[in-house]
């Protein structure tokens, strides 16, 4: 799958859940409803073990799906279920090794910078891509305007591209997507929607394809 790439694109993030087969269903109609850049599955307080069962199933619905498949937790979880990356949403000295230690053959992003000079100083590390926002952030239907508001900075400022965390509406796709930021998150917005994960994704591209600006060639 080739998504558009003169626009603000979509991450998912996968809620915490107990059932894994539940969860794999429903993520696997998220991502029939049409393009996702990637997808962030957090390990969130699971043992590694269970975790690494949980991600085994979820990891080739994402990458048959053409999108990137992104472990939040334990690295060595990363590298047997075969994902295609690591978010670090630690510290910048976490951030900083799994940069040197896995890059380039996997993806390396992270977060937590909360301000202008912790996102620069993770910057400064080279990841794939910086992260504004929690994963669990959208506690609102609307994305945090500190996020949005360093995610603006840092597309105007630095190549390096970002991920915003955005709400639990889906309409909170529009206001990342005018900050110039690549990607927006969802994780609410979709996997709770009421007429489905499937036709949340459908409706989040329909708006991006229709109001989000454009990127300059």
């Amino acid at each position: 799958m080739t998504g558009p790439e003169d626009r603000c694109r979509l991450v998912l993030i996968v809620p915490q859940g107990e059932d894994a087969e539940a969860q794999a269903k429903i993520l696997g109609d998220a991502l029939k409803g049409g393009d996702v850049a990637s997808v962030i599955i957090p390990q969130y307080d699971e043992e590694d073990g269970a975790f690494q069962k949980r991600a085994a199933l979820l990891v080739p619905l994402v990458q048959e799906a053409g999108a990137a498949a992104l472990i939040a937790g334990d690295s060595r979880v990363t590298g047997r279920v075969k994902a295609d990356g690591i978010h670090i949403a630690g510290n910048l000295a976490a951030l900083a090794e799994a940069v040197e230690k896995f890059t380039p053959k996997m993806i390396v992003g992270g977060g937590n910078a909360t301000e202008r000079h912790t996102a620069l100083e993770m910057g400064d590390a080279n990841p794939d891509y910086l992260f504004f926002g929690k994963l669990d952030g959208d506690i609102k239907p609307e994305p945090h305007p500190k996020n949005l508001a360093l995610g603006r900075w840092w597309a105007e400022m630095v190549e390096i591209p970002c991920i915003v965390m955005g709400g639990s509406d889906l309409a909170s796709v529009l206001a990342v997507a005018d900050t110039g930021s690549e990607f927006v998150a969802l994780c609410k917005a979709v996997f709770a929607h009421p007429a489905g994960a499937a036709v949340a994704v459908a409706e989040a591209n329909a708006l991006l394809d229709e109001k989000a600006p454009r990127f300059e060639a």
